[in-house]
């Protein structure tokens, strides 16, 4: 019997939303259909304005702001069906993990919290479909980072038993997981740093196009070593994990300090450097907790930048670095299908979350569920 699940992912890097319509019975599982819509530019500047404190009326523009993404969530849902054939009926769940504009565990009062702008009511108003949300909440409330939630999934679809295998996502912001020889007991996951949000957010401000497309751009720069220390310098990077991060800390402000004794750089140059310290932060991850993996698997959107997999394989001559597209789930596919999972999770009380990966007291059930 056929176990249908929609998964929906807006990520840091503001590209647009993922979905998939996933069976979840088959081993390995069954991407049934994908579809992908932008997000409009009016939408796009107000999230990365929800992203910082201050402004007006913040609390009424993020619910508005969470109305028009989830009508976007309710077209790649309709998209999805009408391309599968699938009769809305037949879908157990949806699984939407919202935008996340804030993301601050265990800062403040110790326990922090994790802000994703959702509106799964309305979602399942405009569906038909129980939808599951709210994903981070619970891990950050058993003091848990709530991040990254991928790596049991990861796990699911990845692992191998015997071998040492490692996922990096690369989307916003980075995550790597390392799945060890013993599986289920065997995880780790962590934020690296940046991933495509600051080379995007560069490419945005003197290329006017959204992200550089194949690295083409940052290939034909230097690197500046300089500048790479100054950037590797932030404290962050030398943090143990468990740990997490996002737009919070890797962001244009960030960027513009990190600057400041840096203008006579050209523009091209800075690109290059922002892709290099990407690349060398994802890899000096993997080199601190994940020595013994024999390949790399790649998703997201950095996938798809021939630079960027270019410098990882360059910092990693022992290891096989490939795109997930070569292990059956291609790149802009995995989060969205692991968000599906986590829906199934949840409807079935199973747990999502990994202490070894979180922090947390243990592992949880994830997700608060809306019924059709």
């Amino acid at each position: 019997m056929s176990e249908l699940y929609l998964g929906l992912m807006s990520g840091t890097s503001l590209a647009g939303v993922d979905g998939v319509l996933a069976d979840l019975s088959t081993t390995p599982l069954t991407v049934l259909s994908h579809a992908s819509a932008p997000l409009s530019a009016p939408l796009t500047q107000e999230l990365l304005a929800l992203n910082s404190p201050g402004g007006v009326n913040e609390l009424h523009r993020g619910a508005l702001a969470a109305n028009a993404l989830v009508h976007i969530y309710a077209q790649v849902v309709a998209h999805l069906l009408e391309k599968s054939g699938v009769a809305k009926a037949a879908v157990n769940a949806i699984g939407a993990h919202g935008q996340t504009v804030r993301h601050r565990p265990q800062f403040f009062d110790g326990t922090g919290y994790s802000l994703q702008l959702n509106n799964p009511a309305l979602l399942a108003e405009l569906t038909g479909i129980t939808t599951v949300a709210d994903f981070r909440s619970r891990d950050v409330a058993a003091g848990g980072q709530g991040a990254p939630l991928v790596p049991a999934f990861h796990q699911s679809v990845f692992g191998r038993p015997g071998y040492t295998v490692a996922t990096l996502n690369i989307g916003g912001i980075s995550n790597l997981t390392v799945l060890g020889p013993a599986m289920a007991d065997d995880v780790l996951g962590f934020d690296c740093g940046p991933g495509n949000a600051l080379m995007d957010a560069w490419c945005q401000r003197h290329l006017g196009a959204p992200f550089d497309a194949d690295g083409a751009w940052a290939a034909a720069g230097q690197v500046s070593v300089e500048l790479l220390a100054s950037l590797l310098a932030e404290p962050y990077f030398a943090v143990a994990a468990p740990k997490s991060t996002g737009r919070d800390l890797f962001n244009a402000e960030w960027l513009a300090a990190k600057l400041e004794n840096f203008q006579s750089l050209e523009p091209v140059d800075v690109q290059a450097t922002l892709t290099e310290l990407t690349a060398s932060s994802c890899t000096a991850s993997l080199n601190r907790y994940g020595m013994q993996s024999q390949k790399l698997i790649v998703c997201g959107g950095g996938a798809f930048n021939a630079e960027l997999m270019r410098r990882l394989q360059a910092h990693l001559p022992g290891v096989r670095v490939n795109s997930s597209q070569a292990h059956g789930l291609p790149p802009l596919q995995v989060e969205a299908t692991a968000f599906a999972w986590l829906a199934r999770q949840a409807l079935l009380r199973q747990t999502g979350s990994l202490k070894k990966v979180t922090g947390a007291k243990g592992a949880r059930i994830l997700g608060a569920i809306y019924p059709a």
